[in-house]
């Protein structure tokens, strides 16, 4: 899941991402719990389902309108990173990926990698790993996969040493890499120094401004 918007009137409106169908936006019924019941509403004996930001979930779906408006029937939680709503930074970082991809959804041929990257971020984000670095090579990571030229652009017009800096954040587990103040500078330059040239070089939406 993207985005969980406050309910409004009757319906919360959510925002989730499907490697298949790419991004959907769906509406639950305010008090209305899913996963537990069917759909004439008797028990399954899976408890209800509280949907959260960042969950993986399998989601049945219906609409009365031929898919302009589609309301969620069924939710099953596949998986949940937990870890994120427990640290301010990481929850901050992930809602900030979380929203640059709800604004530049992928074209068909692209879901799938963008799946995999948003299933491996939010994961880094719950480890307690930096968030700034899980950010940082999110960014990266979703700029190259949609195309743009960032390795034999960016990447190659940095100076020699935050060019090394940036491989070696790059190409490294997150569970290889230091993290001090030092590192935090560091990912930050270079994060800023990726930021401008995308937004001078791109169409990529870095922000809601």
């Amino acid at each position: 899941m993207l985005q969980k918007r406050p309910a409004a009137d009757a319906f919360q409106t959510f925002t989730f991402f499907s490697a298949r169908e790419g991004q959907l936006t769906a509406l639950l019924r305010v008090g209305r719990p899913v996963g537990g019941t069917s759909r004439r509403g008797s028990s399954t004996g899976t408890p209800p389902l509280n949907l959260d930001l960042f969950d993986e979930v399998a989601l049945k779906l219906e609409s009365s309108n031929q898919g302009r408006t589609w309301f969620i029937r069924e939710a099953r939680l596949i998986h949940r990173t937990e870890g994120i709503g427990r640290d301010y930074e990481a929850l901050k970082q992930a809602s900030r990926l979380a929203s640059l991809v709800a604004r530049n959804p992928p074209d068909e041929e692209g879901r799938p990698r963008i799946a995999a990257l948003l299933r491996a971020a939010f994961d880094g984000f719950a480890s307690g790993a930096d968030p700034g670095v899980v950010f940082f090579k999110s960014l990266y990571c979703l700029a190259r996969d949609e195309g743009h030229p960032v390795r034999q652009h960016w990447l190659a017009g940095l100076t020699a040493a935050q060019r090394a800096s940036a491989e070696r954040i790059l190409s490294n587990p997150l569970a290889d890499l230091e993290t001090n103040d030092a590192s935090r500078r560091t990912v930050a330059r270079l994060q800023g120094s990726l930021e401008t040239y995308l937004a001078g070089h791109t169409e990529l939406l870095l922000s809601d401004g």
